[in-house]
This record gives structure tokens, C-alpha cells and sequence, in this order.
């Protein structure tokens, strides 16, 4: 199962990056998390932890898995039957603003049910949180 939303932000990229990859500031521009307590200090790498709390969802911890500084980085969260990975770029447009691209990507052997059930939810916080980064970003 994939979902996925994306935007264009009137801003450009590096003050994207530094605002998306602030994890702990997510619940200050986006509904869709409550709160997020990182595993370790300093900036996000790959191995790095995060544990998030979302509206009618369980509390998920996330690892990074893939990063590339200032494009794109990768997460994933495991719970029994379903891999979730989470995928964020950023990505520079000709003129200035900047294209932000996220995905949910669900495997496993529940990964259909668990999409079918939680597909709406996921659907909107994508968009909730494509919407709030560009709010964000473009605060100035």
C-alpha cells in the first residue's frame, strides 16, 4: 500500500530541510502528531530514533534509514504483520520554491487490511502535514 501528497513551497530548500527534519517540532505545524521525543541528541542521521504520537494511532517509534542531507530522508516503524516506511523530499524547483514529496509505504502480510482500515487517516495526515510544512516554511 502507498499513499502519498506533496506541495509547493514558496521557500527555499535548506529552510525546508532544516524545518522538516526538526522532528520534535512537528506538533507546532501539523494535527497530524501530538508529540515526538527523539532517541538520541542532535541532528537526525541514519540509525536515529524518534517515538511519535498521532491522533488514533499507536504510538510508533521510527528509525532513519536513509539520509541525504538537505533532499530526502527515510524512516521506518515495525509492528506485527506491517512495515511502515516513511519517505520525505525535498526537492529544488527552477525560480525558487521548492516541490516537497511524502510517502507512506505499508509491507507485510497485514499491509492490506491495515490499508484498507487506516487508508483515509493517512491519506489526510499526509496532506495535513504537506500543508502545515508549507504554512511553516513560508512564515518567512
Amino acid at each position: 500500500m502507498r499513499f502519498e501528497a506533496g506541495t509547493e513551497i514558496a521557500a527555499d530548500p535548506q529552510r525546508v530541510w532544516a524545518v522538516l527534519v526538526d522532528v520534535q517540532r512537528w506538533p507546532e505545524w501539523t494535527a497530524s502528531v501530538r508529540q515526538v521525543r527523539r532517541g538520541e541528541p542532535g541532528p537526525l542521521t541514519v540509525g536515529a530514533t524518534a517515538r511519535m504520537e498521532q491522533p488514533k494511532l499507536r504510538p510508533a517509534v521510527w528509525r532513519v534509514t536513509e539520509l541525504t542531507e538537505d533532499q530526502t530522508f527515510t524512516w521506518v516503524s515495525d509492528t506485527p504483520g506491517v512495515r511502515t516506511r516513511a519517505e520525505h523530499q525535498v526537492l529544488p524547483l527552477p525560480g525558487g520554491p521548492t516541490r516537497v514529496e511524502l510517502a507512506i509505504i505499508q509491507s507485510g502480510p497485514l499491509a492490506g487490511p491495515v490499508g484498507w482500515w487506516y487508508g483515509g487517516l493517512l491519506r489526510r495526515y499526509l496532506r495535513l502535514e504537506a500543508d502545515g510544512l508549507r504554512r511553516r516554511c513560508e512564515q518567512g
